[in-house]
């Protein structure tokens, strides 16, 4: 933490936003009181989301100024962001999935596959290390676009979904959520322009794939 940003290493089965069903325990709750009890004045604004079960790494402005250059970071894509998951099966080397992704007809949620009406998202994924015994791959992911659920419905859609995730592949025998983890955030300070990047250890339950 800085006069300008935070970065922090979010828990699983924390949601970032108040929502329905989720208005207390959430993240921008946490930073509120952490705030409050140092008499200072806080506007939650979370530069980039994580899933409520997603651990890891995530950018937080302090004020406007910061959350506007912060912003336009994002939208020129110099916000660099790159994941770690445990998928089934084993995938190819290296790949890039650009496929359209839309909500699903009928769910609040869930999203698909939709080449018709669906916005464009790209990710860029590389195979770290499959185990055979278990039969899944640890795999590194670089987002190009960030669409909701991005990374869980591309991984569905070549066949190779996250582990323990309730909505695409609810597979829980080694984890209990979708075993995706914010890995790195890479990017320049929005007021002093020096590089930073930032990296979250491994999270304690993707140790049985070790």
């Amino acid at each position: 933490e800085d006069e300008d940003l935070i970065i922090l290493n979010k828990a699983t089965g924390m949601p970032v936003h108040p929502s329905q069903g989720h208005h207390e325990n959430t993240l921008a709750n946490a930073l509120a009181y952490r705030f409050a009890s140092r008499g200072e004045h806080f506007v939650f604004r979370a530069v980039n989301r994580l899933d409520r079960d997603t651990t890891g790494l995530l950018l937080i402005a302090k004020h406007k100024i910061s959350g506007a250059f912060l912003s336009a970071m994002t939208a020129k894509k110099e916000i660099r962001r790159e994941y770690l998951a445990i998928v089934a099966g084993k995938p190819e080397e290296s790949g890039t999935i650009d496929l359209p992704i839309a909500r699903k007809d009928g769910s609040t949620i869930e999203r698909c596959i939709d080449m018709d009406h669906g916005e464009h998202a790209v990710t860029h994924y590389r195979c770290l290390d499959y185990r055979d015994d278990l039969g899944c791959s640890l795999v590194r992911l670089r987002l190009e676009t960030g669409r909701t659920h991005q990374i869980r419905v591309h991984m569905k859609a070549i066949g190779h979904p996250l582990l323990g995730d309730f909505l695409y592949n609810p597979d829980y025998r080694f984890i209990g959520r979708q075993a995706l983890h914010s890995y790195t955030v890479a990017f320049r300070h929005p007021i002093t322009g020096e590089a930073m990047e930032f990296t979250a250890p491994m999270p304690e339950d993707f140790s049985f794939f070790y």
